[in-house]
């Protein structure tokens, strides 16, 4: 299982993970958003309706319902109702079933250092268990993959 930790530094999670969900779905994927709490849920739903006045990302919550039919499921729990291969992490959420996807991306704050520490537990708990690791930093232009 591979496991890529994105390191926001150039912009926050509002601008950078729609533009990585539209990555997602244009590989054909589904993915499940683990968010920190319903309103952080709301907040990012909401992100996902108006980042892009060009583009549309579906989505959904257990608001919304209809969890099989969504593309991308945003929770707080740890569960997989969308049938999603990929999973994304954000606001240091965390993940005992990272075996049960193709792919994680860990997204942190790069400018809080509470974040970094956390992300860099993480980090080591994945490597712990055998994960596949790939280190991205953003920069003004884009994403640039570091060594691990």
């Amino acid at each position: 299982m591979r496991v890529d930790f994105y390191h926001l530094q150039a912009s926050p999670l509002e601008r950078a993970l729609p533009q990585l969900l539209e990555r997602v779905l244009a590989g054909g994927n589904r993915a499940i958003v683990m968010a920190s709490s319903d309103d952080r849920l709301e907040a990012l739903s909401n992100v996902l309706w108006t980042a892009n006045p060009n583009s549309w990302l579906p989505h959904g919550t257990a608001k919304d319902g209809f969890a099989a039919d969504q593309p991308v499921w945003l929770t707080t729990s740890e569960e997989n109702p969308n049938g999603a291969r990929m999973l994304v992490l954000t606001d240091g959420m965390s993940s005992s079933r990272l075996g049960d996807f193709d792919r994680c991306l860990d997204l942190f704050d790069g400018g809080n250092a509470e974040a970094t520490a956390a992300a860099r537990a993480r980090w080591s708990a994945a490597k712990a268990a055998g994960h596949e690791l790939h280190y991205w930093q953003q920069t003004e232009t884009g994403w640039k993959e570091q060594g691990a």
